[in-house]
């Protein structure tokens, strides 16, 4: 694990100060890249076969558990297998909440019904309008991804796949404004949706249903700023304990290398932390 520095105070201090108070924290996690190895194909993408053990045994000694990602709530809550965790966590007495598509779509282990609003005007037509631009730029076999209140547009699959996204990001963008939607670039992947809603307000809401004492949230790409801007600014509101951990699994140090605590090495890093916290672990390894 590579100890990160943050407002001057090492990573270990504040992952020390979260679990001093580990039975009010809260523990917030992407989806993707977190607590899911990254794969070509979208739909592939399954949790860590470790995640379920962790995060039951965690529940344990933590005040909630949510899951905050970009992908339709029902369809994380189908490939992570969380219907099955929730079960176990409500015989601990604790919920599991999901927020699916940024926080627009919501469910938890208590209601087990999908809620949020209706794809957002102008989707329809940017859908229809979408292959005309991809084709012009040479991304015609571009997997396009329906989520019912987004598109993702992957690049995967192409041999350059970040150069071709770089260079389709501009005009999705203006195809995006044209219909009222915004883009929210990730890894090897452009996603176009309704604007107004992103992790940050889903934290906002979690900290409204929870009242923790402290929040620990890891993620891995682009869409989890604004998690990790606001769990850093309730942090500095309350003067409570925040961990904020970096998912990092490939060459590049990524978006998240200058807001993040504490780095770890992908999945597998994450699950190493949450360890720690249900105290089946030792130190960790520094970097």
């Amino acid at each position: 694990m590579a100890e990160l520095h943050s407002d001057g105070i090492a990573g270990e201090q504040k992952y020390a100060a979260v679990a001093a108070v580990a039975a009010s924290t809260l523990i917030g996690l992407d989806f993707d890249g977190t607590l899911s190895p990254i794969v070509e194909d979208p739909a592939a993408a399954r949790i860590h076969p470790d995640a379920a053990s962790v995060l039951i045994a965690l529940a344990s000694r933590v005040k909630a558990l949510a899951i905050v990602t970009g992908r339709p709530a029902g369809q994380v809550v189908e490939l992570g297998g969380l219907a099955a965790i929730a079960d176990a966590l409500a015989e601990k007495g604790k919920e599991l909440y999901v927020f699916g598509q940024y926080g627009n779509e919501r469910w938890s282990g208590s209601d087990r019904v999908v809620v949020g609003p209706p794809p957002p005007e102008g989707l329809a037509a940017f859908e229809a309008a979408l292959p005309d631009v991809l084709a012009e730029h040479g991304a015609g076999e571009a997997y396009i991804e329906e989520k019912g209140l987004a598109i993702g547009v992957h690049t995967r699959r192409f041999p350059d796949p970040e150069g071709l996204a770089a260079r389709l990001l501009p005009p999705l963008t203006s195809l995006a404004a044209e219909h009222g939607l915004v883009i929210e670039p990730g890894k090897q992947v452009i996603e176009v949706r309704a604007p107004g809603m992103h992790k940050g307000h889903a934290i906002s809401i979690l900290v409204e249903k929870v009242s923790p004492g402290a929040i620990l949230f890891g993620g891995d790409d682009l869409g989890d700023i604004e998690a990790f801007e606001a769990v850093r600014a309730w942090g500095k509101t309350t003067g409570s304990p925040t961990l904020l951990v970096y998912s990092h699994a490939g060459p590049d140090r990524g978006p998240l290398a200058g807001l993040a605590d504490l780095e770890v090495a992908g999945p597998e890093g994450v699950l190493e932390l949450l360890r720690r916290l249900t105290g089946e672990t030792g130190e960790a390894r520094q970097g």
